[in-house]
């Protein structure tokens, strides 16, 4: 059974903090040993000038050194294998949350979120890097602590006035910072979140950039852009004052009772009340301490980034699947058949697609031809249409997933290819032998750009295939379809970006490569071009959310004149 991922950011850090214990007390402790150590330098050097110096003594000199070298290094090896220990778990954390963010994104039953594309590919780096923040946090609080405590100790025993002044002022301090920590996460928050937004629309715009510049809407784009990254500016600039304004004051009061504790120490030895080498224990203690200390007051920043993250984490690791766990029923044939559907714009669409059948389906409204592929992708739930989608007189929700979308392939109008090779792209989930890859390139004309490259199928092809035109990539995707070799193969306009000749090709290909086998498979064409349409076996035309008209492309071009209009233009 799947483990529930955590709903909630305070869950993820309970989590990584669980998972990482072993790393975080070895290596907090050795953080600890490394504080205490510095906390004894300036003790060992005022014990050598009251042992050492003032009386003359080499032997305790000589000794003095020696523990003074041992010392230094002991905090120098104890920083370097604490610092590595909570690097490692700092790393495999992050790599833990990355890989389940994309195993969310990328699980077969989808994922309710609103979050875009480039949202999510912040949550997954970003996020991810900052949420395993929350170790070296702990580990370097534990550190502070014990550098302030032990300093409170050897102030006590120097002097039990100046020892209560870190005793009392330390959480005094702490308290009153405390007090800004919800101003600081509530700025962070907000500055993390429009900074996914902007990261988002950014990857939106550079991979819609061809089409922008088609219709000239990359003017209006641009300056969208610019408002919103100017909103993100404004939240990242608010929290940067936020944060100076925090470590100013955090700053300037730590420096105030160190200059406190020392300005007392030095009243105290003008009346002999202490040594000069006290004197000197406490001077370099004071000055010590304002580190811990500045490190105590910037944990609530800290936390807010640190919180932030794992609240947006949240939002993808606490999602629903769209889709609920399937059966492991299997589908006996692949007849499919739509019954009584009501979906977005469809509104009791039924229809039947025998096995083996080259189906068209001109939709007078693109919508309901975005409905249609969007309800056969197998990517809806049930519970978001009424009716039933059957393949092979099973309900699609019955059918094991993975099984269901191996007999259905909706590829979608606007589809996306990966950054790699023309070859990688093609065979990407390929049911068929190698030997079949030039048929399926001729049948979807994406020899000529195999063709066009000197490379052939191992051109390199940029993320998103933004380094080929429109009908380039629009020809790659289908052969990728086609290669699949899915029993029934649903494709919503998938020869938009091609010429009239091209198309001719596209629609003889198809019916060659799927259609003159002994194999029966069905193949789905929700589009308007003639082209396609000629070669179906029947005809579906959707109007108002459901069927209207039915018959081949002939009879329909011949007898339906809102049909003619729409398909022979």
């Amino acid at each position: 059974m799947e483990a529930p991922s955590p709903a909630t950011g305070s869950a993820i850090l309970r989590r990584t903090v669980r998972r990482h214990r072993t790393r975080l007390i070895v290596s907090s402790l050795l953080f600890g040993v490394h504080q205490l150590c510095e906390t004894m330098v300036p003790v060992a050097i005022g014990l050598i000038v009251s042992r050492a110096i003032d009386t003359g003594d080499i032997t305790a000199m000589i000794a003095s050194l020696i523990g003074l070298a041992a010392l230094f290094v002991t905090l120098s090896y104890a920083w370097r294998i604490g610092a590595r220990i909570i690097v490692v778990a700092i790393e495999r954390e992050a790599h833990l949350v990355r890989v389940e963010v994309a195993g969310r994104v990328l699980d077969p039953r989808g994922l309710r979120t609103e979050l875009s594309a480039g949202e999510l590919l912040t949550v997954s780096t970003s996020d991810a890097e900052k949420e395993s923040w929350i170790l070296d946090l702990i580990a370097r609080v534990f550190a502070s602590a014990v550098a302030v405590l032990a300093s409170a100790v050897a102030l006590l025993v120097v002097d039990i006035p100046l020892g209560l002044a870190v005793v009392i002022g330390t959480p005094v301090i702490l308290i009153a910072l405390q007090r800004l920590a919800p101003l600081l996460t509530r700025a962070a928050t907000e500055q993390q979140a429009r900074v996914a937004g902007v990261s988002g629309m950014a990857t939106d715009l550079v991979s819609g950039v061809r089409p922008l510049r088609g219709i000239g809407a990359e003017n209006a784009a641009t300056q969208r852009f610019v408002t919103s990254s100017r909103t993100a500016l404004a939240a990242t600039l608010k929290l940067a004052r936020a944060n100076s304004v925090y470590q100013g004051l955090a700053t300037t009061i730590n420096a105030l009772l160190a200059v406190g504790i020392a300005g007392t120490a030095g009243w105290f030895a003008l009346q002999g009340r202490i040594s000069v080498g006290e004197l000197i224990t406490v001077i370099g203690l004071s000055q010590f301490v304002i580190e811990p200390l500045t490190g105590l007051s910037r944990i609530p920043g800290v936390v807010a980034m640190v919180r932030g993250s794992a609240d947006r984490l949240a939002l993808v690791l606490g999602a629903e699947h769209v889709l609920p766990p399937s059966e492991s029923v299997v589908p006996p044939n692949t007849d499919l058949a739509v019954d009584e559907v009501r979906f977005r714009s469809l509104d009791g669409l039924t229809f039947r697609a025998a096995p083996g059948e080259m189906l068209g389906v001109v939709a007078h409204r693109p919508q309901d031809g975005e409905a249609l592929a969007a309800l056969l992708s197998g990517q809806i739930s049930d519970a978001d249409y009424s009716g039933e989608v059957r393949i092979g007189g099973i309900a699609a929700g019955r059918i094991d997933l993975r099984r269901a979308r191996q007999t259905v392939l909706a590829e979608p109008h606007i589809t996306d290819l990966f950054a790699g090779t023309l070859r990688s792209n093609v065979t990407a989930g390929r049911q068929r032998p190698d030997a079949d890859l030039r048929h399926v390139l001729q049948a979807s004309a994406a020899t000529d750009v195999v063709d066009l490259h000197e490379a052939g199928l191992d051109h390199a092809v940029t993320d998103r295939g933004a380094s080929l035109s429109g009908g380039q990539r629009q020809r790659v995707a289908l052969a990728r379809a086609l290669s699949v070799d899915a029993p029934v193969l649903v494709l919503h306009d998938p020869t938009t970006a091609v010429d009239a000749v091209t198309e001719h090709t596209i629609a003889r290909g198809i019916t060659e490569l799927r259609h003159n086998r002994s194999a029966a498979q069905t193949t789905i064409l929700i589009t308007t071009s003639p082209a396609l349409l000629s070669v179906t076996h029947r005809v579906l035309v959707l109007d108002g959310g459901r069927v209207v008209a039915e018959g081949t492309h002939h009879d329909l071009a011949s007898s339906d004149a809102q049909y003619r209009e729409m398909v022979l233009r």
